[in-house]
């Protein structure tokens, strides 16, 4: 699978809530009301990211939650990342 260009990134970007291109990945983050809360959401990315073979890179800090998405073997941001990325959005509504 071939990397996005930055154009195509940036243009795709516009389909997503909140997130940014930066250091070669698709970057957001969350803030909860509880580490209960943050895992929940987290829980239920891991089922759909297992389903599609494609995993985020993510920090959880008791509330917060960050997550960087790019595809590794492609040594970039493809398809794969804005597809997981709408589920995302979908999932914490």
């Amino acid at each position: 699978m071939k990397p996005l260009t930055e154009l195509q990134i940036r243009t795709k970007l516009k389909e997503l809530n909140e997130w940014e291109y930066a250091n070669n990945a698709l970057q957001t983050s969350f803030e909860f009301n509880s580490f209960k809360d943050a895992f929940s959401l987290m829980t239920r990315i891991a089922f759909e990211a297992e389903k599609l073979n494609h995993h985020p890179n993510w920090t959880n800090v008791y509330n917060y939650l960050e997550i960087n998405l790019s595809t590794h073997d492609a040594d970039g941001v493809t398809e794969k990342d804005f597809k997981l990325a709408k589920i995302i959005d979908e999932l914490a509504g």
